[in-house]
């Protein structure tokens, strides 16, 4: 835990022209000069750790755990058996309540009506290799990982890039929660006692899922493995233990409807829209399988073929045992209808082996796979919430990497959203699932869309047959789409109609708002900005520098009217971006020296309060820090800009002898006269 920050040696003060940069080198020092003139770096020890915001800050720290370096940030690349275990865990459990989902819209036309799900779960199977197929066809265009929303943006515009995006953002959500209620109804399953207690486990879930993610945990192949391929292996033998039972039994024949295991009473007609909603119900099997296509950086070369690979076994195993389980809940009669306690799964597991350790295990093994699947959206929502944040359509916030090296803010997005659907469906799959499946269907067409449109674009080798393929892929996605689209509409389909739009006409409005505010700050790089300090104060001003833009260039001429001496500081927090300040600098800005940190712990305000500190050691003793900070005109703009300058304005504002200047700058275009907010 960082201790109390200690002062660096103080260097000679930076002259005019040159850049300096710091950087860590010795433990307690909150910055440290690194050898090149003006370049320094910022350690752990640059946030200070007093009063209740330092009790707070060391409280956390136990909890989630001590910050880790931008260094840390590489990962091992994955190999095949791994990948599959990380990757697939979504789409293998959906194994768990997909043919539950199929008979739940079946036994309404009483028990007759049962002996379709093996044709509703063939259909399905069906469409699962055409997806896989089409988004093999996405591995080989996009080597380095292609999400929906990125090929969607690409290709087809920033309108359905924002759509997929925004369905994306829903599923995820979707994914948490139905994955976590699934694991509960597992839980009480095998434990019936449990189930007045459904809500509190699955929050206790989603909490511990979040705690996990938040202290960085990555996706260890062991922590994968062991549930992932123990689930493939107990689900496969109970199929296998199954027909095996069956073909040496009374029936043999595996293809028999056997008679229902409970009471059912038909209330609808067995109608074409009643095998459609069972349909649409069955395709929530589908969810997941796209992860292995936005994950194919992580695989190990060739990664193309390696993840396209590993998506097809994916299909195999989760085909095999999505028809498997579907057969034998046919042949056992197995009925499931709203408000039944006890799921499909355990049913069959029960048929099979009957309630012992094999029973028992099958069912941990359930509720495992399906908790590691809420976690897939964990790894994929606060990763697409950052590219969006990147992209001007979220606040930069979401951009931010907390301590251990995750976007922290994503997480407790998504946590809380999904907390909010396990509250108000009462923790139950079945009012889940009505929700799930449309947004990923969208995804699904708009992807394989822009698939379409990258193909005739670009004429690649071999774009025939793969623009054949992705059109196959997108016109089938589509119609399963429409289907679920109206199946589902009444039953809470709507839910997501709306939302979704909402959603997407957000992050439009963000991202105008952002290029607004860029268009109205630009400054061209030509230009030459020759501002020299020629005030007649003594006191040095120091002038915090995130871009070059004109709230900058202001608040430099602002601070060069005013002192003899000014230094501009500038932090780089984010190390896969690149920042053009430094080699922008020495042209623009001749006369005024800039200080560059560099802060692998993603500080921005600390590493600039300490350089203060520091100058606060060599004569007048006395600092002034003038901050650039941005107007806008809506009350509702303004967690958008000026987040960091708020953290460093009451920083500095403890500090004796530092006197903090606002210098506004109306996103109009218009400068403001700038205030001070404290002088000791």
């Amino acid at each position: 835990m960082p201790e109390p920050p200690q002062e660096p040696r103080s260097g000679p003060t930076p002259r005019p022209g040159p850049i300096t940069r710091y950087r860590v080198d010795l433990p307690r020092a909150g910055i440290l000069p690194t050898g090149e003139r003006g370049h320094f770096e910022a350690t752990e020890y640059a946030q200070t750790r007093t009063g209740l915001r330092g009790s707070l800050l060391n409280y956390k720290d136990r909890i989630i755990g001590s910050s880790m370096s931008s260094r840390r940030l590489s990962e091992e690349r994955l190999s095949k058996k791994v990948a599959l275990a990380i990757f697939s865990s979504d789409a293998l459990s959906s194994t768990a309540y997909a043919t539950q989902e199929i008979l739940l819209i079946l036994v309404l036309a009483g028990t007759g009506a049962l002996g379709y799900s093996l044709p509703v779960a063939i259909a399905i199977t069906l469409l699962l290799g055409i997806v896989v197929v089409s988004y093999r066809q996405t591995i080989r265009a996009y080597p380095g990982g292609g999400g929906a929303y990125i090929v969607a943006h690409e290709n087809l515009g920033v309108v359905p890039g924002l759509l997929a995006a925004s369905a994306l953002l829903i599923d995820y959500v979707l994914t948490v929660a139905v994955s976590i209620a699934a694991s509960v109804e597992a839980i009480y399953s095998a434990v019936p006692g449990a189930h007045d207690y459904a809500v509190p486990i699955a929050l206790g879930l989603v909490a511990l899922i979040m705690l996990g993610n938040l202290r960085g945990i990555r996706e260890s192949g062991t922590i994968f493995a062991i549930p992932t391929y123990g689930f493939v292996a107990v689900l496969s033998a109970t199929i296998a233990v199954g027909i095996v039972k069956v073909l040496t039994g009374d029936s043999p024949n595996i293809f028999s409807v056997g008679e229902p295991t409970g009471e059912v009473h038909a209330e609808k007609a067995l109608t074409l829209f009643l095998v459609l909603r069972a349909f649409s119900a069955g395709c929530t099997a589908l969810t997941g399988v796209e992860a292995i296509s936005n994950g194919v950086s992580a695989f190990k070369p060739p990664e193309a073929r390696n993840a396209a690979t590993t998506m097809t076994a994916m299909a195999l195993i989760l085909g095999s045992l999505f028809l498997g389980t579907t057969l034998l809940a046919r042949h056992f009669g197995i009925v499931y209808q709203h408000g039944d306690n006890e799921t499909v799964m355990s049913q069959i597991g029960a048929e099979v082996f009957g309630r012992n350790a094999v029973y028992y295990t099958l069912q941990a093994f359930t509720a495992g796979i399906l908790f590691l699947a809420a976690n897939t959206s964990y790894n994929g929502f606060p990763l697409l919430g950052a590219i969006l944040a990147r992209d001007g359509y979220l606040p930069r916030i979401f951009h931010q990497r907390g301590n251990r090296l995750v976007f922290s803010y994503g997480i407790l997005a998504l946590t809380a959203f999904a907390a909010l659907l396990l509250v108000a469906f009462n923790a139950s799959t079945t009012r889940l699932i009505p929700l799930y499946a449309l947004g990923v269907f969208l995804s699904f067409t708009l992807a394989q869309s822009g698939m379409v449109r990258r193909w005739l674009t670009l004429k690649e080798p071999g774009w025939q047959r793969a623009a054949v393929i992705n059109a196959v892929g997108g016109v089938a996605t589509g119609l399963v789409f429409v289907i679920i689209l109206v199946t589902k509409f009444r039953e809470g389909g709507w839910m997501v109609v709306v939302t979704l739009p909402v959603i997407a006409i957000a992050a439009w409005l963000i991202g105008r708002f952002y290029r607004g505010l860029d268009r109205s700050l630009r400054v061209p790089p030509e230009a030459q900005l020759d501002l020299k300090p020629q005030g007649i104060s003594g006191i040095p001003v120091i002038v915090p520098v995130e871009a070059i833009n004109l709230a900058t260039v202001m608040a430099i001429g602002a601070a060069c009217e005013r002192s003899r001496e000014v230094v501009a500081v500038h932090v780089l927090v984010d190390p896969d971006e690149r920042s053009t300040v430094e080699e922008r600098w020495q042209k623009q800005f001749p006369s005024v020296p800039l200080v560059v940190i560099d802060s692998p712990f993603r500080t921005v305000a600390e590493p600039i309060a300490v350089y203060v500190n520091d100058r606060l050691h060599q004569p007048p003793h006395e600092v002034t820090v003038m901050v650039p900070t941005m107007e806008v005109r809506r009350w509702y703009q303004r967690p958008l800009v000026n987040q960091s300058v708020k953290r460093l304005i009451k920083l500095l504002g403890t500090r004796r002898h530092v006197t903090v200047v606002e210098a506004p700058f109306s996103g109009g275009g218009r400068p403001r006269g700038s205030r001070v907010r404290r002088q000791s």
